[in-house]
């Protein structure tokens, strides 16, 4: 026993556990942080700053790759405008020529008037009738400048595809005969041009035109012609050149750019920052010094660790438990901090096994509840475009029935979704457009809705009373809409209701020639949503609706009202 009690003397005490991690902290994370901020701000910032400066220089030599491209073909334009052929008008004779000349070079030339209409095309053979340019803009621009023009890319109509075009007007003696000349060329002879360069590994190039579409692109991470250039590069695209570091998939990048001096054009030069090697000897030194720092750290911190090694362990272990969503037990140990900490993670892992629970309820019936309504959202949208014939007749369509469906959505969040009774959805919807209680008279009991049946018949009572208003009874100061409802068995002998909506003290009422999306929603929406019939007559005393549904589809399930003795009576009769 006294040998016993004399190894349990030898015992650390338990002492706070701010006083190991204090002298442990300084044993290792002095040094760490000295050499750390040194290797940061000394190589880090120099090796990024080179990789930058590297990425706009390889930009502009790329993009001086490109102008010679690009002034070649001006050249090539300047050439051919002086031709005798076009001068005298021979067109066909002029389209020989240079369709000779240009056949090796993937190049074809176009004549055009001043109005866009090709007058030859060296990709169809001469006489070939032919339409307007595909590129009038371009044209335009050359036009009214005087200037030779580059074209952003467009889809050829007679090549069938991604092109563009360097346009040049004619001077005024040759006028008489065409306004302009003009190369096209596809985008894959730029993309040839881009891959005959050396690009580092890993590294990706691109030219894209002053709409942000990408005309050519080579690399590792190319991209597909005639797509938008991503937002978070091109939006750092201030000045003629310069680079920048971004985020691509977690990945630290940088890019260079650089515009083209003559050419409304940009060449893009990207890649990752990993890819750039450090000098050799900066890197020796620097890792035989991490090796020494972190040596004397170590054994530093060994002395200490170890006594904190079992009961962080534990803990650890305990942690890990806690982290697969099991409810842990508190532990014991040396170290009061470390027992504290045990009894936090007790009580956390039953209090997060509960929050878990309520909070995956709670996104299961989130999901639920905006499904429904994007879905219902959607529908009307449709419908809207199907039925409006301009773009002012669709937005005033669709604020209307946006403005209902939100009336009733408010109504939900109000009840917390969980229904809506049936003189309240009424008196919301008919209060919202303007329907004073003199002009309104509601009978029968009231009940609670489903969530669905509040959106849908929302929607169909949002649009009679709006109807109504334009064009019913209720355009006059004394007309009046009678709402009523009563238990009814339905088509299939089950219970059901028969709602109904009826005018009166308005002027006469007619049939109109032509229906719109508001016919749509109180007729076939309000059918198909409520398994109903729906019976809609233009009688000369005023409208009348009617909606005979099942009950299912429209009580809140569970909830109870003065109609289920009327329901439930329904149901014995259609039993026998």
């Amino acid at each position: 026993m006294r040998k016993l009690s004399s190894v349990f003397s030898l015992a650390p005490p338990t002492a706070s556990i701010t006083s190991y991690l204090t002298f442990l902290a300084a044993a290792i994370a002095v040094p760490l942080i000295a050499f750390a901020t040194f290797l940061f701000v000394e190589v880090e910032a120099n090796e990024r700053k080179e990789l930058r400066e590297r990425a706009t220089t390889d930009a502009r030599a790329l993009g001086r790759i490109v102008e010679r491209h690009l002034t070649d073909m001006t050249s090539t334009l300047r050439l051919l405008s002086v031709f005798p052929e076009l001068e005298d008008g021979d067109l066909q004779g002029f389209q020989n020529r240079t369709q000779h000349i240009l056949s090796s070079h993937s190049m074809y030339l176009i004549l055009l008037q001043e109005n866009g209409q090709q007058l030859l095309n060296t990709r169809v053979p001469y006489g070939t009738p032919l339409g307007l340019t595909s590129n009038p803009d371009t044209l335009a621009k050359a036009l009214a400048s005087g200037k030779t023009t580059v074209s952003d890319i467009f889809f050829g109509k007679t090549s069938g595809e991604w092109v563009f075009n360097v346009t040049m007007p004619l001077p005024e003696p040759l006028r008489g005969v065409a306004a302009a000349l003009i190369l096209t060329q596809g985008t894959d002879q730029v993309q040839a041009v881009l891959s005959r360069e050396m690009i580092p590994p890993g590294w990706s190039a691109a030219v894209i035109d002053q709409n942000d579409m990408v005309i050519a692109s080579s690399g590792a991470n190319g991209l597909p012609v005639a797509i938008p250039f991503p937002d978070a590069l091109h939006r750092g695209f201030a000045g003629f050149s310069d680079s920048m570091e971004f985020e691509q998939d977690g990945e630290a990048m940088v890019s260079g750019y650089a515009r083209l001096p003559n050419f409304p054009w940009v060449v893009v030069v990207s890649g990752p920052v990993a890819s750039v090697q450090s000098s050799l000897v900066s890197w020796k030194l620097l890792l035989f010094g991490s090796i020494a720092f972190i040596a004397m750290s170590m054994l530093l911190a060994y002395l200490v660790a170890r006594q904190l090694s079992r009961s962080v362990r534990q803990l650890s272990r305990m942690a890990e438990r806690m982290g697969r969503g099991e409810i842990v037990a508190p532990l014991e140990t040396r170290v009061s901090e470390v027992n504290q900490i045990a009894v936090a993670l007790c009580n956390a892992s039953f209090d997060r096994s509960e929050a878990e629970n309520r909070v995956h309820l709670l996104l299961r019936e989130l999901v639920h509840r905006t499904k429904n309504v994007l879905t219902l959202v959607q529908a009307i949208l449709r419908q809207i475009a199907r039925q409006s014939a301009t773009k002012e007749e669709f937005q005033e369509a669709a604020d209307s029935r946006l403005q209902g469906l939100a009336q009733s959505v408010e109504l939900l969040a109000q009840e917390n979704w969980y229904g809506v009774s049936m003189h309240s959805l009424i008196d919301q919807h008919l209060t919202t457009v303007g329907v004073s209680p003199d002009q309104r008279a509601i009978e029968g009991e009231d009940f609670v809705l489903g969530v669905s049946a509040v959106q849908n018949l929302g929607l169909v009572l949002h649009e009679l009373a709006t109807n109504s208003i334009k064009y019913g009874a209720l355009q006059s100061p004394l007309g009046c809409v009678r709402i009523s409802w009563a238990a009814a068995g339905d088509r299939r002998d089950e219970p059901g209701m028969l709602l109904e909506w009826r005018e009166e003290g308005g002027p006469p009422v007619t049939k109109p020639e032509r229906t719109g999306f508001g016919s749509v929603i109180i007729e076939r929406h309000a059918a198909a949503a409520f398994s109903a019939s729906v019976t809609l007559e233009y009688r000369p005393d005023g409208l009348y609706w009617s909606l005979h549904a099942p009950w299912s589809a429209l009580r809140k399930e569970g909830s109870s009202n003065p109609l289920d003795a009327v329901a439930e009576n329904l149901t014995h009769r259609a039993a026998e």
